[in-house]
């Protein structure tokens, strides 16, 4: 589900206000979505099954494709060990790397290990302590992949077949 307008266009006033350094995130479906704001409208994620099936590298991407229209809020953390281009820094160290596990080194890993020097993940805790729960966000995340990779395969089958004739 998407946000509604009037939260997209918030977002978008904001993003000029927005520290380099800030942790971003943005509600999925089945979970949310952790980034590391680094200046210009740009963010860095770990990319994980967010577009496909296969994982994901780090990676540098617009603000938008980011939220992915499902809007974004910053998560403070006022006892971060590393903030502003000390945590810019970082996230572009593991630029280009495709190490992502979902239980173990997952885009919040990522952010917190930019902003704390450990990861951890409070979506995948959470799961561990309640597994009913954990086994519907599995469902979720695989329905939700599975249907962005049929939307896929039948975007391309109709365009091949388009070219074709």
């Amino acid at each position: 589900m998407n946000q509604p307008d009037h939260v997209q266009d918030a977002n978008k006033a904001f993003q000029r206000d927005l520290p380099c350094g800030a942790h971003l995130a943005t509600r999925r479906r089945g979970y949310v979505h952790h980034g590391i704001y680094i200046g210009d409208g740009k963010v860095i994620h770990y990319a994980g099954f967010s577009r496909r099936l296969c994982r994901g590298p780090v990676e540098i991407v617009s603000i938008d494709q980011f939220a992915a229209g499902f809007g974004f809020e910053v998560i403070s953390h006022p006892v971060a060990k590393y903030e502003g281009l000390a945590a810019v820094r970082r996230a572009a160290s593991r630029l280009g790397e495709r190490s992502y596990r979902l239980l173990t080194n997952n885009c919040e890993h990522f952010c917190l290990w930019c902003l704390f020097g450990h990861g951890r993940s409070e979506q995948v805790q959470a799961c561990i302590r309640n597994p009913a729960h954990g086994a519907v966000v599995l469902v979720t995340l695989v329905v939700c992949v599975l249907g962005n990779q049929w939307h896929f395969a039948s975007s391309l089958s109709l365009s091949l077949s388009f070219s074709l004739n």
